[in-house]
């Protein structure tokens, strides 16, 4: 069918990128985004990553949800969706046979370094001032504050 032929070409491509994935994960993944497409148009909004209700109640829901959009982009197709999730998985411990001419796999811990970094990296100027610092602190604190006013 020409869904699995679609499921074929996203796994090929992730693997080329070092994201190991089964074809079940894929079309589980795949479910769980056309879930989030509210609009039935094969990409997703912030609005439906807004709709996550873990990601509504995470400090840091809202840069989370802005790293699936590349600077300009208000839509992301299930490529970019699984791109950006690779980078949330496990890193693999497979060093030993690792081929040097390969690029570094997403889940690596450089990229999910440079991937944490970037979510605090606001203004995207490669540094984490004083104030993204804060902003990130104070979303914290008053979630934090939050919670512990509800175990009371």
């Amino acid at each position: 069918s020409g869904s699995n032929v679609s499921t074929i070409t996203v796994c090929l491509e992730l693997h080329e990128m070092g994201f190991h994935v089964s074809h079940s994960q894929i079309t589980r993944l795949y479910s769980r985004f056309t879930s989030l497409d509210k609009g039935e148009n094969g990409t997703l909004s912030r609005e439906d990553f807004q709709r996550i209700p873990e990601l509504a109640i995470n400090p840091l829901g809202d840069r989370i949800i802005n790293a699936f959009f590349p600077e300009g982009e208000d839509q992301v197709n299930f490529r970019g969706f699984m791109r950006t999730l690779a980078h949330f998985r496990p890193i693999e411990d497979n060093e030993k046979n690792k081929d040097p001419t390969a690029s570094e796999p997403l889940n690596s811990r450089t990229n999910k370094l440079l991937f944490a970094f970037q979510l605090y990296d606001l203004d995207r100027d490669d540094k984490i001032s004083r104030d993204e610092l804060l902003q990130v602190l104070e979303k914290v604190d008053v979630e934090q504050k939050m919670s512990i006013r509800f175990l009371h």
